[in-house]
Protein backbone atom coordinates (compact mmCIF):
# COMPACT_ATOMS: atom_id res chain seq x y z
CA UNK A 1 0.00 0.00 0.00
CA UNK A 2 0.88 3.95 -0.07
CA UNK A 3 1.07 7.00 2.25
CA UNK A 4 -0.86 9.79 1.54
CA UNK A 5 -0.75 13.34 2.58
CA UNK A 6 -2.74 16.04 1.22
CA UNK A 7 -1.08 19.80 1.19
CA UNK A 8 -2.36 23.17 -0.33
CA UNK A 9 -5.60 23.59 1.36
CA UNK A 10 -6.87 27.10 2.54
CA UNK A 11 -9.15 29.64 1.72
CA UNK A 12 -9.87 31.47 -1.38
CA UNK A 13 -12.06 33.60 -2.41
CA UNK A 14 -14.92 33.03 -4.81
CA UNK A 15 -13.24 32.83 -8.45
CA UNK A 16 -10.05 32.30 -6.92
CA UNK A 17 -7.98 29.00 -7.30
CA UNK A 18 -5.78 26.56 -5.87
CA UNK A 19 -3.55 23.42 -6.61
CA UNK A 20 -4.04 20.69 -4.09
CA UNK A 21 -0.83 18.12 -3.48
CA UNK A 22 -0.85 14.61 -2.60
CA UNK A 23 2.45 13.45 -1.73
CA UNK A 24 2.82 9.32 -2.28
CA UNK A 25 5.27 6.97 -0.22
CA UNK A 26 5.61 3.60 0.00
CA UNK A 27 4.77 0.82 -2.82
CA UNK A 28 5.24 1.60 -6.46
CA UNK A 29 3.60 4.79 -6.87
CA UNK A 30 3.23 4.58 -10.17
CA UNK A 31 1.50 1.76 -10.41
CA UNK A 32 -1.60 2.94 -8.54
CA UNK A 33 -4.90 4.77 -9.68
CA UNK A 34 -5.47 8.01 -7.89
CA UNK A 35 -8.42 10.21 -7.28
CA UNK A 36 -9.79 13.31 -5.09
CA UNK A 37 -13.08 13.14 -3.08
CA UNK A 38 -14.37 15.82 -1.13
CA UNK A 39 -16.80 16.08 1.46
CA UNK A 40 -18.80 19.04 2.59
CA UNK A 41 -19.97 19.83 6.40
CA UNK A 42 -22.98 17.71 6.98
CA UNK A 43 -23.00 15.80 3.23
CA UNK A 44 -21.43 12.39 2.09
CA UNK A 45 -18.17 12.38 0.41
CA UNK A 46 -18.00 12.77 -2.98
CA UNK A 47 -15.83 12.04 -6.07
CA UNK A 48 -14.28 14.81 -7.71
CA UNK A 49 -11.70 13.51 -10.15
CA UNK A 50 -9.39 9.97 -10.72
CA UNK A 51 -6.56 9.23 -12.77
CA UNK A 52 -4.97 6.52 -14.31
CA UNK A 53 -1.40 4.67 -13.04
CA UNK A 54 -0.36 5.88 -16.23
CA UNK A 55 -1.49 9.29 -16.58
CA UNK A 56 -3.27 8.01 -20.12
CA UNK A 57 -7.12 8.50 -18.81
CA UNK A 58 -8.72 11.33 -16.64
CA UNK A 59 -12.23 11.26 -14.96
CA UNK A 60 -13.94 14.01 -13.26
CA UNK A 61 -17.21 15.11 -11.86
CA UNK A 62 -19.73 16.90 -14.02
CA UNK A 63 -19.45 19.67 -11.05
CA UNK A 64 -16.33 20.65 -11.66
CA UNK A 65 -15.42 19.81 -15.19
CA UNK A 66 -13.73 22.47 -16.65
CA UNK A 67 -12.57 24.15 -13.74
CA UNK A 68 -10.52 21.02 -12.41
CA UNK A 69 -7.51 19.31 -13.54
CA UNK A 70 -6.25 16.29 -12.44
CA UNK A 71 -2.50 15.41 -12.74
CA UNK A 72 0.02 13.04 -11.24
CA UNK A 73 4.29 13.31 -11.63
CA UNK A 74 4.91 9.79 -10.87
CA UNK A 75 8.56 10.66 -11.05
CA UNK A 76 7.68 12.99 -8.06
CA UNK A 77 5.31 10.47 -6.31
CA UNK A 78 2.58 12.94 -6.14
CA UNK A 79 -0.55 13.87 -7.40
CA UNK A 80 -2.13 17.12 -8.01
CA UNK A 81 -5.40 18.78 -8.23
CA UNK A 82 -5.24 22.10 -10.13
CA UNK A 83 -8.46 23.86 -9.14
CA UNK A 84 -10.04 26.81 -10.92
CA UNK A 85 -12.93 29.31 -11.12
CA UNK A 86 -13.57 28.07 -6.90
CA UNK A 87 -17.26 28.47 -5.78
CA UNK A 88 -18.73 28.39 -2.37
CA UNK A 89 -20.07 24.94 -3.28
CA UNK A 90 -16.83 23.36 -3.37
CA UNK A 91 -15.97 24.00 0.50
CA UNK A 92 -14.83 20.82 2.00
CA UNK A 93 -12.42 18.60 3.14
CA UNK A 94 -10.35 16.92 -0.02
CA UNK A 95 -9.13 13.50 0.45
CA UNK A 96 -6.57 12.06 -1.70
CA UNK A 97 -6.82 7.98 -2.50
CA UNK A 98 -5.17 5.30 -4.28
CA UNK A 99 -5.77 1.78 -5.45
CA UNK A 100 -3.62 -0.43 -7.28
CA UNK A 101 -4.64 -0.31 -11.08
CA UNK A 102 -8.03 0.83 -10.34
CA UNK A 103 -9.79 0.40 -13.29
CA UNK A 104 -13.31 2.57 -12.39
CA UNK A 105 -11.56 5.77 -11.69
CA UNK A 106 -14.51 6.74 -8.67
CA UNK A 107 -14.39 3.19 -7.87
CA UNK A 108 -13.34 1.98 -4.68
CA UNK A 109 -9.89 3.16 -3.59
CA UNK A 110 -8.75 1.31 -0.29
CA UNK A 111 -5.90 4.14 0.64
CA UNK A 112 -6.41 7.17 1.67
CA UNK A 113 -5.12 10.72 2.93
CA UNK A 114 -5.76 12.89 6.05
CA UNK A 115 -7.63 15.55 3.86
CA UNK A 116 -6.79 18.96 3.21
CA UNK A 117 -9.50 21.61 3.74
CA UNK A 118 -10.99 24.02 1.29
CA UNK A 119 -12.77 26.96 1.82
CA UNK A 120 -14.08 29.34 -0.69
CA UNK A 121 -16.13 32.49 0.43
CA UNK A 122 -18.89 34.15 -1.65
Amino acid sequence: QVQLVESGGGLVQAGGSLRLSCAASGGTVSTYTMGWFRQAPGKEREFVAGISWSGARTSDAYSVKGRFTISRDNAKNTGYLQMMSLKPEDTGVYYCAARYQLLDLGGAYDCWGQGTQVIVSS
